[in-house]
């Protein structure tokens, strides 16, 4: 299996929970597992990386995410599949919501790496989002706030997806 490696910033804890619990599901050791606010931008030892946000106020970064993005967009991470994942609340930022995503997308595009893990947007409730490419969020998004009951099948269907390509 493919060596992962998983980034992620968390203010409320809600994507902090949702990077751990990928990382049990993917059998990720918890050394692989980093919170941008002290995490270097170093992925060379990792053939897949995970990047997870939650999207803040109008659709702003995280707070951690805010300084870390200047170091992804000098890292190197061509050769590498990406993924995205991210918490939102679909209902107070239905204009905004899960634009982290699309912002740390907009950063890593070009960057000579395979972004995998795109999730359809049935199902999901919101009137706009800079996390949707071609139709789809370019990651996974979980609204703890507002549609936990769909989360654990949400993760699930991601998971299952994302191990037919690592």
């Amino acid at each position: 299996m493919a060596k992962i490696g998983i980034y992620y910033g968390s203010t409320t804890g809600n994507t902090q929970d949702l990077a751990e619990r990928l990382a049990k599901a993917l059998d990720v050791a918890s050394a692989d597992v980093y919170d941008v606010a002290s995490a270097s931008a170093d992925f060379s030892a990792y053939d897949v990386v995970l990047f997870g946000t939650s999207t803040m106020g109008m659709g702003d970064f995280q707070d951690d995410w805010e300084s870390y993005i200047d170091d992804v967009k000098n890292a190197d991470l061509n050769g590498k599949k990406v993924a995205l994942f991210g918490c939102g609340d679909s209902s107070s930022y239905s204009d905004t919501f899960g634009d982290a995503l699309g912002k740390i997308y907009e950063v890593i595009k070009n960057k000579g790496c395979e972004i995998i893990g795109r999730v359809s947007i049935e199902g999901y409730t919101f009137d706009s989002s800079e996390a949707i490419v071609d139709g789809q969020f370019i990651g996974l998004l979980i609204d703890e706030d507002n549609e936990s009951n769909l989360t654990d099948q949400r993760v699930a269907l991601w998971l299952e997806d994302l191990r037919k390509v690592i």
